[in-house]
């Protein structure tokens, strides 16, 4: 069985709340990740909210945040790519929490871009040592973006039928 089916059969099993644990569990799996988080991206307002973190103490899921223009947005958000960054000099400009990332051990960093329908919904987030995600771990972080796609819809479906 392949990561994706895989994927598929313990999302069938969850409620709407462990789809992101279980895309944990696939980020792990196939790329590994000190830190593991995935944040929302709203276009109209410009802001951002995590909405899951494997590191609660540390990363806390949170409340909305302004999103402030810089290289990383317009490469992520506004071009739709993924950014890598292999060392703390490739993203201390741009992520003011640096000096935290660092003292947890990471010192590289992948943020894809989850788009559907031409429009950002978020981004999942993995970070790690240094020089870790080689372009083989980018490729494989990659793959997972139909299966990291499926948990921001289920997501997104599960809120809007609460209210």
């Amino acid at each position: 069985m392949n990561w994706i089916s895989e994927y598929l059969e313990l999302v069938e099993s969850v409620s709407a709340d462990q789809v992101f644990v279980a895309l944990n569990q696939l980020a792990q799996r196939n790329a590994g990740a000190i830190i593991f988080t995935c944040s929302t991206f709203d276009s109209v307002t410009q802001q951002a909210m995590r909405i899951y973190t494997n590191q609660p103490g540390e990363y806390p899921v949170s409340g909305l945040k302004n999103v402030v223009e810089n290289r990383w947005t317009r490469h992520v958000l506004d071009q739709g790519q993924t950014f890598v960054a292999n060392e703390t000099g490739g993203f201390a400009d741009v992520f003011p929490d640096y000096e935290l990332i660092n003292s947890l051990g990471c010192h590289s960093v992948v943020n894809m871009p989850i788009i559907i329908s031409g429009k950002v919904l978020g981004t999942v987030n993995l970070l790690h040592e240094a020089g870790y995600y080689t372009p083989e771990r980018v490729q494989q972080v990659s793959e997972m973006k139909s299966a990291a796609m499926l948990a921001f819809l289920i997501t997104a479906n599960s809120s809007f039928q609460e209210r």
